[in-house]
């Protein structure tokens, strides 16, 4: 995934809620069938939204504290973060317009 960044627990602090640009947190775990499904969908988003958005993935079971914190029970989560809060939330597999849509209004 060339553009998208890995996450963990220890640099989720400087690398989200302290971006000055939004950022799309696909919470996920590699034995996750839906995740798989839509990584290649996150990676386009990326790609499409180089320069005005960080997209990151969390691996919940390499970095629980995380997950555990933004009430993540259920994968894939994608959440959007903007000035720090998290602003939109979607619990499993989602249509890339749908994404796209939300991405458009953070940046706004």
């Amino acid at each position: 995934m060339q553009h998208v960044k890995e996450l963990s627990d220890r640099d989720f602090q400087s690398e989200v809620l302290q971006s000055q640009e939004p950022v799309l947190v696909d919470f996920w775990a590699p034995w996750c069938g839906p995740c798989r499904m839509i990584a290649p969908v996150i990676e386009e988003l990326a790609a499409e939204n180089a320069g005005s958005l960080k997209v990151m993935k969390l691996n919940i079971d390499d970095s629980p504290d995380t997950a555990a914190a933004y009430g993540v029970s259920s994968i894939p989560t994608v959440m959007i973060f903007k000035n720090g809060d998290a602003v939109e939330r979607f619990v499993g597999v989602q249509p890339k317009s749908r994404l796209q849509q939300a991405i458009d209004q953070v940046r706004t």
